[in-house]
C-alpha cells in the first residue's frame, strides 16, 4: 500500500493535541487528526474562492476565508 502524501507533519499536529491536556497521543489519533484538518481547509478554501469569484476577484483573501468560516 503506497502512502499517501499528508499536508500537515505528524509532530507539529501531535504537539498541539498534547497542548490540550493529552500525555499519550497514538498515531492514527494524529493521522485521522490530520486528514480531519485537510477536509476542512479544502473545504474553506472552496468556499473562500466562490466569494472570491463573486467580488471578480482571482485572489483569495483573508475576508473571503473570514466569510466562508462564518458560514461554514
Amino acid at each position: 500500500m503506497a502512502k499517501k502524501k499528508r499536508s500537515f507533519a505528524r509532530a507539529p499536529t501531535r504537539k498541539l493535541m498534547k497542548k490540550s491536556g493529552l500525555n499519550l497521543v497514538a498515531r492514527n489519533a494524529v493521522d485521522t487528526m490530520i486528514q480531519n484538518n485537510e477536509d476542512i481547509v479544502t473545504s474553506l478554501t472552496k468556499k473562500a474562492l466562490g466569494f472570491a469569484k463573486h467580488a471578480k476577484r482571482k485572489k483569495i483573501t483573508k475576508d473571503d476565508i473570514g466569510l466562508a468560516i462564518k458560514f461554514r
